[in-house]
């Protein structure tokens, strides 16, 4: 029995599924202010369905970080960068407490440059005279070569609660990014690790002893203890569920009349937001690089997605003679019991949907129309046409967005024709309410997702396990290393970068076999591969291996 619950902006979401199949399901407000009220509040629900002692895994999708960062939440973070010559650290200064420090290591992970304690410990007093107990410490190769951060992190350790390293978030040679996603990491790690802390003693204390998953932005789920040390992967956890819940219904992936498998573009309709993805041929498109938070481009890899400020409760307005649809909101739509007309209740006005206090949606809009100087039925049908311009603005944005640049899937990178979808699934609240009207904007078919009012907590329930793991090897010290799992052994002066892959998916595959979990190869995804050259007084000496894979994100079918 798998549970998944999904932390949206207007509801929380929770779902058991059986053999594929909705045996419960759940849905309460979500409160901002106490997220933990919702998520534990929904799984009540579907308990009341299904005993504890049945339940095999919970999987979350939380909007936790996302909300900290954008509502500007998080705590302050001493960044201590060093950088070497060539660059100004300067240029990518990531809040109020950042601290280049000198120090240097060369594109081959050799030290040209020792880091001064002294300029560290000036640092550190600075960020505790202030109150600042989280730290981030980045050099510019410590993918090469990590010793530069360990000596930061083992300065300053005794005065911090947590520090993130660069090195530990990717092999990739991008130093701007590893400052911003090391800060973020560390901006967000105590509102998220009380948060933790608080939803696994909530779910043991409902009876439930399976191992609790958070959804990752890549569509993938990470144990609750691993995310507890990388909080910076469950941003935009909730438009990766979108995806995986279309994915885990099986509502796409038909074919066209050539016998080619469609590309179908997902739209999930909430109260608060609409996002935007696209299957390419049945996969999910991915941000190869990373995705940016706020100004900030970082190395947390992540579905490619895109939400606008429209859903079914964004507020009407109407002020120096235009109407205005969102991207506020304020509280649910009049048929739920708010005091203020949303775009639900002139979609109800309309005819488009009909649920909860009819009576009072149609005397909000009356009396906004009257306000306005306009007739109800007007005022509404400009509302709908608003809205659904404005997503489908969004949509053709999206697309030739995606059309501009090279196009990765989860399994590959693409080339060839543009992409144009051939339909659009639809989930979310509003979605019924929605199909026509989109299918006739966009000219192109509209189908709504089964289940489209928990789809997302589906997803997240049906997201299989990931995990990943790095193997490192130096041919002139003769050494191979894989952290994640504790091997450690020898290898020839020969070993090349293929080598280096084969024993990585190996090790990967023998870590799920200890667990009684049978995985093939074509079930491991290599997401980075590099070797380069050590050059020594008479030329090379040796090659610096690195390799990443994980098992890809799927879905339980």
């Amino acid at each position: 029995m798998l549970i998944g619950i999904d932390v949206g902006g207007t509801h929380t979401d929770a779902v058991a599924v059986e053999s594929g199949k909705v045996v419960a399901s759940g849905k309460v407000a979500t409160v901002h202010d106490d997220l933990l009220s919702s998520v534990l509040s929904a799984l009540e629900i579907v308990l009341e369905a299904v005993s504890p002692e049945e339940v095999t895994r919970l999987n979350l999708s939380t909007t936790l970080s996302t909300n900290a960062i954008v509502e500007g939440r998080t705590d302050e973070v001493g960044v201590i960068v060093s950088s070497g010559p060539g660059i100004d650290p300067y240029n990518f200064q990531t809040g109020k407490f950042y601290f280049p420090v000198k120090g240097s290591i060369d594109h081959r992970g050799e030290e040209i440059a020792s880091v001064p304690e002294n300029e560290i410990v000036e640092a550190l007093d600075k960020c505790v005279a202030a109150g600042v107990t989280v730290f981030a410490a980045v050099s510019k190769f410590s993918t090469r070569n990590p010793s530069h951060e360990e000596f930061i992190a083992e300065t300053i350790a005794s005065k911090s609660d947590v520090i993130s390293l660069g090195h530990r978030f990717s092999g990739q040679l991008d130093f701007p990014r590893r400052i911003a996603t090391a800060y973020y990491n560390s901006a967000v790690w105590r509102l998220y690790n009380n948060f933790a802390d608080a939803v696994e003693a909530g779910v043991r204390a409902k009876g439930i002893t399976a191992p609790v998953n958070i959804l990752k932005a890549d569509g993938g789920t990470m144990p609750l203890e691993r995310s507890r040390e990388l909080p910076v992967e469950s941003i935009l956890s909730g438009p990766a569920a979108s995806v995986m819940g279309v994915l885990a219904q099986q509502c796409v992936c038909g074919k066209d009349e050539q016998g080619q498998e469609k590309d179908t573009l997902i739209l999930d309709i909430g109260g608060t937001t609409t996002d935007i993805a696209l299957l390419v041929a049945c996969s999910p498109l991915v941000e190869k690089d990373g995705i940016a938070v706020g100004s900030f481009p970082t190395l947390v890899h992540a579905l490619k997605t895109c939400s606008i400020g429209v859903g079914g409760d964004s507020a009407l307005h109407y002020s120096a003679g235009s109407l205005r649809v969102g991207p506020e909101r304020n509280g649910v739509c009049m048929a739920e019991g708010g005091s203020t007309p949303a775009l639900m209740d002139a979609l109800i006005y309309c005819g488009h949907a009909s649920f909860g206090d009819v009576d009072s949606s149609r005397k909000g809009i009356e009396l906004l129309a009257e306000e306005c100087g306009m007739k109800p039925s007007a005022l509404a049908e400009s509302a709908m046409t608003l809205a659904v311009k404005t997503i489908s603005r969004a949509v053709h944005e999206f697309i030739k967005e995606v059309n501009s640049t090279p196009v990765y899937t989860i399994r590959e990178i693409l080339r060839g024709d543009e992409i144009v979808p051939d339909l659009v699934s639809i989930m979310g609240g509003p979605a019924e309410a929605f199909q026509k009207l989109l299918a006739e904007e966009l000219q192109m078919p509209v189908e709504t997702v089964p289940q489209y009012a928990v789809a997302n907590a589906i997803g997240a329930a049906m997201t299989k396990p990931t995990f990943e793991l790095e193997l490192f090897a130096d041919t002139e010290a003769r050494t191979l290393f894989i952290p994640v799992v504790g091997e450690r052994r020898r290898v020839p002066s020969t070993y090349k970068l293929l080598d280096a892959v084969l024993d990585a998916k190996e090790a990967l595959m023998n870590y799920f076999a200890q667990r009684n979990i049978a995985i093939g190869v074509d079930d491991i995804e290599v997401t980075e591969e590099q070797s380069f050259n050590m050059v020594g007084d008479y030329g090379t000496v040796g090659r610096n291996i690195r390799v990443k894979c994980q098992i890809r994100p799927g879905v339980e079918i």
